[in-house]
């Protein structure tokens, strides 16, 4: 192996051609270059140097005019290092192996003969779009190793939501939380139990929605035995479990009239009385309540009372849409992926250009339940290393009206590609700057135009 000045950029070139070795070496300026003859020779430099980007010839001894080496040699640096951005070099008229490298998961290809200045700019791409992938990569720990474990976001919008979370959780206020089907309720409910000096203590859950009306009411009080046919024994219900810790009740819009005044009554007094008992059980716990249902047009309509919405709503916390959380659908999509692919045996290594494309056009009627089912029926239905949006079985969902006021659309734009820039990297104004190619000062200005929150 053979090496230039050192930098921290370092790249990695497979090439036995020595004519071409001398000449590629010295080609790349602000790059710490590295040479691999052969492929056991690429895996030394993988696993000392661990480039970011690597070249590689598909020809390579000991059979260089054949690709199966090459081949060979990009599976095992995808399966040691599989973020790794693999450019393939190929015979003038080797299109076909090219592209099947490409199905392996290798990032770009490069026909031979070779011009070191077009070389450069496909190294310089894929340099930089290893460089966001790790910054996003970066964030993802960050959020799993946050208080609010299991909220993974970098939108202003979702973040807003999660550090409401966090003020909410020492207390003991009872919190309502609102948001469509999808939108991670529970989990927002089990990091108020988290954060609460109760987490030593029960969660439990229960779905208002799920359990049929004659069953719910024992369900949550519990019952005594002989309190009605089949009571063979004293049962406990939901409430009573939970004492000390945290109840969540999940879609208490959908809670019958006649337990919403037996349900107000626990909530006001904090006792309960088992079906069929005739003791009052004092319980001490904290209580979160979910919906998706709007609460005050159904006091309006009269299927749900007055005084339990308040009792209920001491706080309450609107959690947005996903297609409402801006940059968090890619974000999330590639979490979800990386979780599924390494259950699934790593083959995939993340989505082509039109996938990433359709999943920031696609609405998400959903939200982020969709999203996880989606990508995980993809990643196991996937042919290829990268999955495509038609095995996410997103098709094109056409243009939205647009204003045809110039102004406005242009604002529009450049609003949502200044927030974009942010987002993709954690809020680094230099690099957003880069990626939207202006200035710093300018990138300022757009934010103080803006509102944008960093």
């Amino acid at each position: 192996m053979k090496g230039s000045g050192k930098t921290d950029r370092p790249l990695l070139i497979v090439e036995d051609d020595p004519g071409l070795q001398k000449q590629l070496k010295w080609s790349f300026e602000g790059y710490d270059v590295e040479i691999a003859d052969n492929r056991e020779e690429a895996i030394v430099a993988l696993r000392r140097f661990s480039p970011p980007v690597i070249t590689l010839d598909l020809g390579l001894p000991p059979d260089p005019a054949n690709v199966s080496e090459g081949l060979a040699a990009l599976e095992e640096i995808l399966e040691l290092a599989p973020n790794t951005k693999v450019i393939v070099v190929t015979g003038n008229d080797d299109r076909e192996h090219a592209l099947k490298a490409i199905s392996l998961g290798a990032y770009d290809f490069y026909q031979k003969p070779v011009d070191p200045d077009v070389l450069k700019i496909i190294i310089d791409r894929a340099y930089q779009m290893y460089a966001l992938e790790k910054e996003n990569r970066d964030l993802i720990k960050r959020q799993a190793t946050s208080p609010l474990d299991g909220v993974i976001t970098s939108s202003p919008e979702m973040l807003k939501v999660s550090r409401m979370i966090e003020k909410l959780a020492p207390t003991n206020a009872t919190i309502l939380l609102l948001g469509e089907s999808g939108t991670g309720k529970e989990v927002l409910a089990r990091a108020l139990h988290e954060l609460n000096p109760r987490s030593s203590e029960r969660f439990v859950a229960i779905n208002c929605a799920a359990i049929p009306e004659n069953l719910l009411e024992s369900e949550l009080f519990g019952y005594e035995k002989g309190a009605f046919t089949g009571a063979s024994k004293q049962t406990i219900g939901k409430v009573e479990t939970a004492n000390g810790g945290t109840l969540f009740l999940d879609e208490i819009g959908d809670l019958p009239m006649s337990l919403q005044a037996k349900l107000l009554r626990f909530l006001q007094e904090r006792v309960i009385e088992r079906i069929g008992g005739r003791n009052e059980i004092p319980v001490d716990l904290r209580v979160v309540c979910a919906t998706h249902r709007n609460l005050v047009d159904m006091i309006s309509e009269g299927t749900f009372r007055e005084d339990l919405y308040y009792r209920v709503s001491e706080i309450t916390v609107e959690i947005p849409r996903l297609k409402d959380r801006t940059g968090d659908a890619v974000l999330l999509a590639n979490t979800f992926l990386k979780k599924y692919a390494d259950e699934n045996g790593g083959k995939v290594k993340g989505f082509t250009k039109d996938a990433l494309s359709a999943i920031e056009q696609y609405d998400w009627p959903g939200n982020v339940r969709e999203m996880e089912n989606r990508v995980k029926r993809a990643v196991i239905m996937a042919d290829a290393a990268y999955v495509t949006a038609e095995e996410l079985q997103l098709q094109d969902p056409g243009q939205e009206e647009m204003s045809l006021n110039l102004r406005e659309v242009r604002d529009k734009a450049e609003e949502q590609a200044t927030i974009r820039a942010l987002m993709h990297v954690d809020g680094n104004v230099s690099k957003a700057a880069g990626l939207l190619g202006v200035s710093r000062p300018t990138l300022y200005d757009l934010i103080n135009k803006y509102g944008i929150k960093q």
